[in-house]
């Protein structure tokens, strides 16, 4: 996730550019994901995930979500996926929020589908399914490959210059067209 090729004004180069600085349109929010937008849109209004690079303000304006927030996107799904409260699900959603990368990469969620418990060591997790709480987990360090893996095929946007970044696909005219536009 730490490079991005981008095609500016047709030369071709690829340039590093730090994670910290690509966001990433709805659209492709939802590919990576498997949201729907209208979930995406519904989402961001209600304040369950708001993007965290760019809101939505005004008509035309495109939400822009960090790779956070895409993570938690899929996250979301998978806990509504497997029926749990929204209000749990809003709670988790702050947690995961409230920590830094690090431990975020290395958590496992477990939930008996009611409630979202947190698991940072593998004694953790067993303790909860010998409780008799646990009935599935989300391992998160494995949505986060799974994100990285296929956000590394989608386009990106440079926070600030607004370029798009192409993906492990440079064949991609539109992206290209739109660098030499600007």
């Amino acid at each position: 996730m730490a490079r991005a090729t981008a095609d500016a004004g047709g030369g071709g180069a690829a340039q590093d550019v730090a994670p910290e600085q690509i966001g990433y349109r709805g659209p492709t929010a939802c590919a990576a994901t498997g949201i729907t937008y209208r979930q995406l849109d519904y989402w961001a209004r209600t304040g369950l995930v708001e993007p965290s690079v760019r809101p939505a303000y005004g008509s035309g304006t495109q939400r822009l979500y960090s790779f956070r927030d895409v993570v938690v996107l899929k996250i979301v799904k998978r806990l509504l996926d497997t029926g749990v409260s929204l209000q749990n699900i809003r709670t988790a959603v702050r947690h995961l929020r409230s920590v830094g990368p690090t431990e975020l990469a290395r958590m496992t969620l477990m939930s008996d589908g009611a409630t979202v418990y947190e698991c940072t060591s593998p004694d953790e997790v067993v303790d909860l399914l010998q409780g008799g709480q646990g009935v599935f987990g989300i391992a998160v360090g494995v949505v986060w490959r799974d994100v990285e893996s296929s956000l590394s095929q989608m386009h990106g946007e440079r926070v600030d210059t607004g370029e798009t970044l192409v993906g492990d696909n440079p064949s991609d005219e539109l992206a290209r067209r739109r660098n030499r536009a600007v």
